[in-house]
């Protein structure tokens, strides 16, 4: 067996106090936001490609409800969220990631909310705690890993139950058919009303209705994730 590569002395103790610092000046800047929802999807997805627009719709339109626009801060549905809510004087945050390709922040973010984290952990935290609501459009593993993120903290309650939509039928419409025909039904690894949690739409007027009647039917002040 080789031995256990050498570190530099002190170096774990160090990476601690970075991920704090990393935690402290996330709740510092969010703390203050007020109601946000989170936008996921692909770095990849160009200006032109429908589901970006299909992004700024949604982001503008729920920035006209009231609630601010949370992102990775980088390109693609990330810019076309931040580009929505910034389009109409609202609230853009970016929560940008430091990667090796394709991660730099647009410049639709507020400059006081433009935030850069080393840890993708820390990072996911934010996302999550200070999110009223989650809307996820198409994109790749990262999109896939905040989704079931969610999901899952939900699910084992570690969060509040809040609204999960899916935008783009064509591209998550097989991905919901395999969790009930195969994971639900087959082998019986989630309950059927775990299903509820996905509803899919294309519609950027469905999105904003959906988490409007969650909260006007929850009857509940907004307010960050607590439990986290």
């Amino acid at each position: 067996m080789k031995q256990w590569g050498k570190q530099v002395k002190g170096e774990d103790s160090w990476t601690m106090f970075k991920v704090i610092s990393e935690f402290v000046d996330g709740f510092e800047t969010l703390n203050h936001v007020g109601p946000c929802v989170s936008i996921f999807g692909s770095a990849r997805t160009q200006p032109n490609h429908p589901y970006y627009k299909k992004a700024v719709d949604i982001a503008r339109l729920l920035t006209e409800e009231g609630y601010g626009v949370i992102t990775g801060g980088g390109p693609g549905i990330m810019e076309a969220g931040n580009k929505g809510a910034f389009l109409v004087g609202g609230k853009s945050v970016g929560l940008n990631i430091n990667l090796p390709f394709e991660q730099s922040h647009n410049q639709f973010i507020d400059p006081d909310k433009n935030l850069n984290f080393r840890y993708f952990f820390v990072r996911k935290v934010m996302f999550v705690k200070f999110a009223q609501a989650f809307v996820i459009l198409p994109g790749g593993f990262g999109t896939m890993d905040e989704l079931f993120e969610v999901l899952t903290l939900i699910q084992t309650r570690k969060i509040s139950k809040v609204p999960v939509i899916l935008v783009g039928a064509e591209f998550w419409g097989g991905l919901k058919g395999w969790i009930q025909t195969v994971m639900q039904e087959k082998e019986n690894n989630i309950a059927a009303h775990d299903l509820d949690l996905l509803p899919i739409t294309d519609d950027p007027v469905e999105v904003v209705r959906i988490i409007a009647d969650f909260y006007r039917e929850k009857e509940t002040e907004l307010a960050p994730n607590y439990e986290l």
